[in-house]
């Protein structure tokens, strides 16, 4: 693992209060091991601050988008395979601190994981050094990616399938319907309703990527059936 200021250095930060950034990069599987807060609260705000971000930064490129345009291309690009991609761009997974469990078991590679990482990373940030410097990270990182081909392959099926359905005022929920594994390294199914009736179910090792699979399998049998709304 990688010493954290190696990553200040290479954001040209420095850390008012050098714990949130550890925060920032600790798994629930090492704050669980060492009695210690874990990032999920940091991805809780990460998340509302890169939408923000995105949000600003899409309505003043693209002149010409509407509402509807606009929200699904921020979908596009703050989910999580888009927020991996961000992930990987710093080595992110390089500064993570894991549990035992989780090292031995490749979790330094999750999608998932390293996901969460970059928007606790950016929550840390927001609330350490304020909405300037997270911008500058959300610059470096975020835009050049989103910026170029590579954001054709952010492949966001949950928006897929609301704008699919949305037109014929149908409703979509996705629901948990089993949980298993340790706190650590839980395993998530849910499943995804239209109007009541289950249309396609999801496995991931976080509720955003159990979601994201329940909405491709749905669009697959969508497609399969030629349903038209």
């Amino acid at each position: 693992m990688r010493e954290t200021k190696e990553l200040e250095k290479y954001f040209d930060l420095d850390f008012n209060d050098k714990q949130l950034l550890i925060t920032a990069l600790t798994h629930s599987s090492y704050a669980n091991e060492n009695k210690t807060e874990s990032n999920e609260r940091l991805e809780f705000i990460g998340d509302a601050v890169l939408d923000l971000l995105m949000g600003k930064h899409l309505y003043l490129k693209f002149k010409d988008f509407n509402e509807g345009d606009l929200t699904k291309t921020r979908a596009k690009n703050v989910c999580e395979s888009a927020l991996v991609e961000y992930a990987k761009e710093c080595n992110l997974k390089d500064y993570l601190f894991l549990g035992h469990g989780e090292e031995k078991s490749g979790g330094r590679e999750r999608i998932a994981l390293q996901a969460d990482a970059f928007e606790a990373l950016i929550g840390a940030v927001y609330l350490d050094k304020g909405l300037a410097e997270a911008t500058k990270i959300f610059d470096k990182i975020v835009v050049p990616l989103s910026s170029i081909d590579k954001v054709d392959d952010f492949v966001d099926y949950k928006s897929h399938l609301q704008e699919l359905v949305q037109s014929d005022k149908r409703t979509l929920e996705y629901k948990v319907v089993m949980e298993s594994g340790p706190s650590h390294n839980k395993t998530f199914i849910t499943r995804v309703y239209m109007d009541g009736i289950v249309m396609g179910e999801g496995q991931g090792k976080s509720k955003k990527e159990a979601e994201q699979n329940a909405a491709e399998a749905a669009l697959k049998k969508l497609a399969m059936k030629h349903l038209k709304f």
